[in-house]
Order: C-alpha cells, then sequence, then structure tokens
C-alpha cells in the first residue's frame, strides 16, 4: 500500500495557489483513477483505491501546510506503513513553474510543510516530488508569493505539470524510484 499526500493549505481562500499544487495534482490523480477525495480522516480529506495494481490512499491534509507532518504521522501509524511508502507532492520555488524533481530522501529545503512532516516521521528518507512554482520575484514576501495564483500563461504548463506529476507518481509505484527519477527528473520545464 502507498499514501500519496498532496500538501497544500484548505479553504477556498487557497484553492489554485502556488502552496496549493500538491492538492492539484491529488485531484488529478483521483479523477484519473476514479475515486472520490473527500472522507475525513486522519486530519485529512482521504479517498482509497488501486493504481498499477497497488492499493492506494490519497490524502489532502487539513491542518494546514506548516502541521502536515501531524496528519501523515495519523496516516502512517493507522495504515502500519513504512516512510518509504509515502509519497509527498508538494511546491518549491526553486524550481521553474512546471518542472518536476524527484527526490527519495533530503532535507526540507526551508519548506515548512517537509520540515514538519520530517519531524513527525523522525526521519528525511522518503519520496517526493516538487513540483516547481517559479522563483520568488524580489519586491514579494514568500509568503504572499507562495500564496498568489498562476498567471494565466503559468497556469497551462502547471495544469500539465500536475498531469505529469501523477504520470510520475505511477512510475513510482509501478516502476520504481529509478526508472521514475531518470525518466522525469531528465526533462526540462516545458515553458
Amino acid at each position: 500500500m502507498y499514501i500519496i499526500v498532496g500538501l497544500g493549505n484548505p479553504t477556498k481562500e487557497y484553492d489554485k495557489t502556488r502552496h496549493n499544487v500538491g492538492f492539484s495534482v491529488i485531484d488529478v490523480l483521483a479523477d484519473r483513477i476514479g475515486i472520490d477525495v473527500s472522507e475525513k480522516k486522519h486530519r485529512a480529506l482521504c479517498g482509497k483505491g488501486m493504481l498499477e495494481g497497488q492499493k492506494v490512499i490519497l490524502a489532502k491534509p487539513q491542518t494546514f501546510m506548516n502541521l502536515s507532518g501531524e496528519s501523515v504521522r495519523a496516516m502512517v501509524d493507522f495504515y502500519k506503513v513504512s516512510p518509504d511508502e509515502v509519497i509527498i507532492v508538494y511546491d518549491d520555488i526553486s524550481l521553474e513553474p512546471g518542472q518536476l524533481r524527484i527526490r527519495t530522501k533530503g532535507s526540507a529545503g526551508g519548506h515548512n510543510g517537509i520540515k514538519n512532516i520530517i519531524a513527525h516521521l523522525g526521519t528525511q528518507e522518503f519520496p517526493r516530488i516538487k513540483v516547481g512554482v517559479g522563483e520568488k520575484p524580489k519586491y514579494m514576501d514568500l509568503a504572499d508569493y507562495v500564496l498568489s495564483r498562476f498567471s494565466k500563461g503559468e497556469q497551462e504548463l502547471m495544469d500539465d505539470a500536475f498531469r505529469e506529476a501523477a504520470d510520475a507518481v505511477a512510475m513510482m509505484i509501478s516502476e520504481g524510484m529509478d526508472a521514475a527519477m531518470n525518466h522525469f527528473n531528465a526533462k526540462k520545464t516545458r515553458g
């Protein structure tokens, strides 16, 4: 079993912001495999289904970004999975809009949601897909930037990235991390 967690902030106020790209990827996956992600448990909206012949839980934590680890820990404990069976999808400002980067482990890199997950799991060793949202303009505060929405041109790029990130999740499950990293990390931005 795999738990696929898209990071973001709950409520309409944050819908479709840069910080909520994880939620958008979960929505694409849910549509693709035909499951409803609306069951409230483990401080998240969850849905169960099958992907590439494996049972999966799709989850959108409702704790707000900086406390994402509370929800992830609850799911890991309840389903008795190891951290390497949890795939976290989240935004990354160091990557160009739409660029993907898959990693098996690593530091939080300044991302508070990941920092909280590392604290709650007690390890940095869990697979993740970073979805580029672009570098913050010098004149903007970081919080304002990640809570902003994409321009029309960026949104088209991001919609492609959400589909590609869903493909990456499927490949991670079906062919393994190395195959997914070799395939998706080699790609350049589609811009």
